[in-house]
């Protein structure tokens, strides 16, 4: 395997082949000795029980891919914040390894499909008669913000980062006790929790009767007996209520009230109405038709029409009173003009918060990670505040766009929270590149909102834990959660280097549920067994069959349901006051009987520590059990 790159993703992609995998990983980065993470890969290098090797290269070109060993891997993961730097890499690496697997990093999605589309067109260009499903998995395009996504929403609007789409349904990992577990009807149990609060912080698998850790994917024989208090993590499918019609969203327009203001519609109005009562005098005493006294009467407002000295005394009259109600229009048509202008140039600039915004989201960073958060905000009906300090961030374009109130401010200056209404706001999502920023917000909006539900973007591990204890323990009713995007991205991007589609991925504490979607045909672990016989207790659990034929099954489970790659009507989406809903309907059929067999044709969803996943994708018991060696299970 090979890892190109020299950050956050790239390190923590290669720990995950290595360890979990057991795969044998070449690293091309810029310098080991600098850069993002060049000494944390080093460090990997000098494990000796992991097979990690490094080649040091300023960009990833046909020399340092040669020299990785591209012409013998078997997968390529480019993970460069460029795409062009990504594009050029996958293209060279193409042309001299037509068989290898491609994951690509990649933010443009649009732009990302057609370089799938135009590489698998080339490598069954340049071997022919290749079976097509094998060209399919050929290249994956990936984006660590889209992956992360899911879950920094949840984390704020339903206060759970635990989210996974499958086959365009919102599944979500609940804390529920033994006793209320089946109040929402779950798919299946995926963690015990131990009576321990600081359990959700370990790091290793633990058995049913540890009490350090959670049991994960805990056998069913093992819950009886338990207390009703004792707490789980079931999962939950977020079903459409029933009292929801689902009507179509509306389309947003401007009201044309807002074009003019409150005393410009008044002297319009005003103005209006003295020009229909001289057309109805002028109609009264020339006793012509209204149409033709109307027509005078507008003539004698705009000062065009000959003086009345052949006429009676009262249609010189109204002729003078016309004549000064003229007087007015050129300024009133003046004054239009101006706030016209200024109405469009408002509409074309960020808005502001309104005042007395309530129950909203305040989203701090527009980057990468920001602007799919503030997409997915958007598109479940949820009111957002955004604060950038770059004017030409990338989510300030969509921003303006989408008419969400922005502030081009430093969070870190006096007033700026204040501005966006945190003391009134429901959550508030950290999600800049500096973790600094994000902690001295969130210790700022904790102290003007105590009760404010805080999510906020941390990398490093230890500095995470001891953060969210601290907060938990100073504001016990308040709900944290410190997350990493390039530690929820890694198994997906690992996931797909191994050929198999991943889901997503659940958080238990600082531990990770994999979901994937899995072919049984060839292997000796699923192929010829039922569902119960398949299940290994800690280990993976199936959860789904892909009903649809194997000639029309979707390409990618995991697309949200607005995306081009989902199909369009599978799933149909809602948000009421921040509640998330989705209606039940796809090709997957859930809570399959343990006495179902599954045969070559079947694909079926699992969920999998990262350990069982290897093992599971190894195919065999013996071999997955070499390749995990020494390894922490989830």
């Amino acid at each position: 395997m090979i890892v190109c790159g020299d950050n956050s993703l790239a390190q923590r992609l290669a720990r995950e082949l290595a360890t979990v995998y057991g795969q044998r990983v070449t690293v091309v980065l810029p310098s080991l000795r600098g850069g993002d993470q060049g000494p944390q890969i080093a460090a990997l290098t000098a494990e000796p029980r992991l097979e990690v090797t490094a080649v040091q290269a300023r960009v990833p070109d046909e020399a340092a891919l040669r020299e990785a060993g591209i012409e013998r891997a078997a997968a390529l993961a480019l993970t460069s914040g460029d795409d062009q730097l990504n594009i050029h890499a996958a293209l060279r690496a193409r042309r001299i390894n037509p068989g290898i697997r491609l994951v690509i990093r990649m933010f443009n999605r649009t732009l990302g499909r057609y370089l799938e589309d135009l590489l698998d067109r080339t490598i069954a260009a340049r071997v022919p008669g290749l079976d097509q499903s094998a060209v399919d998995a050929s290249t994956t395009v990936l984006s660590d913000a889209d992956t992360a996504a899911p879950s920094l929403v949840a984390a704020a609007v339903v206060g759970s980062d635990k989210i996974i789409q499958a086959d365009g349904l919102l599944l979500r990992a609940k804390d529920r006790t033994i006793g209320t577990a089946d109040r929402r009807n779950p798919l299946c149990t995926l963690a015990l929790q131990p009576d321990t609060p600081d359990s959700d912080e370990g790091d290793v698998y633990t058995a049913p009767g540890d009490r350090d850790g959670p049991v994960l994917l805990p056998d069913p024989r093992d819950l009886e007996g338990l207390p009703d208090d004792r707490g789980t993590v079931v999962l939950e499918a977020i079903t459409r209520r029933s009292d929801q019609p689902g009507a179509p969203a509306r389309v947003p327009r401007l009201p044309v009230g807002t074009f003019f203001s409150g005393r410009l519609r008044a002297a319009l109005l005003s103005l209006t109405a003295v020009v229909v009562l001289l057309a109805a005098a002028n109609w009264y005493v020339t006793r012509e038709t209204p149409l033709h006294a109307a027509y005078v009467t507008l003539l004698d407002v705009m000062s065009i029409n000959d003086p009345a000295l052949e006429g009676t005394t009262w249609e010189q009259l109204l002729q003078l009173l016309g004549a000064l109600a003229g007087t007015a229009l050129l300024p009133l048509l003046f004054a239009v003009v101006l706030e016209s202008y200024g109405t469009f140039r408002q509409a074309a600039a960020l808005p502001p918060p309104p005042r007395g915004i309530e129950r909203h989201v305040v989203l701090l960073g527009l980057g990468k990670v920001g602007t799919r958060v503030l997409d997915r905000l958007l598109e479940l009906g949820v009111p957002v505040v955004c604060i950038e300090r770059d004017p030409e961030g990338r989510g300030v374009a969509m921003a303006r766009a989408r008419r969400v109130p922005t502030l081009i401010a430093d969070v870190t200056e006096d007033g700026v929270l204040e501005e966006a209404g945190i003391a009134r706001s429901r959550a508030l999502l950290a999600l800049t590149s500096d973790s600094g920023t994000n902690l001295e917000a969130v210790l700022y909006a904790r102290q003007v909102n105590p009760g404010l539900r805080v999510v906020m973007r941390l990398f490093d591990d230890e500095f995470a834990a001891s953060v969210y204890r601290t907060l938990r323990d100073t504001y016990p009713g308040a709900q944290t959660r410190s997350r990493s995007v390039s530690a929820l991205a890694a198994p997906a991007f690992a996931g797909a280097m191994m050929g198999r589609q991943v889901l997503g991925a659940i958080p238990v504490g600082r531990r990770v549920l994999v979901f994937a979607a899995v072919p049984v045909a060839g292997n000796r672990l699923l192929e010829g067994r039922t569902v119960g016989e398949a299940f290994r207790p800690g280990a993976w659990r199936i959860l789904a069959l892909d009903t649809a034929p194997p000639d029309r099954r979707r390409a990618d489970l995991g697309a949200f349901p607005g995306d081009r790659a989902g199909h369009a009507g599978h799933a149909g989406h809602a948000g009421h006051a921040g509640q998330l809903t989705y209606t039940l309907t796809g090709d997957l059929s859930w809570r399959l009987h343990d006495g179902y067999l599954m045969t070559a044709g079947d694909r079926v969803v699992v969920a999998a520590t990262r350990e069982g996943l290897g093992i599971l994708l190894a195919g065999t018991e013996e071999r997955g059990a070499d390749a995990g060696a020494g390894t922490p299970a989830g």
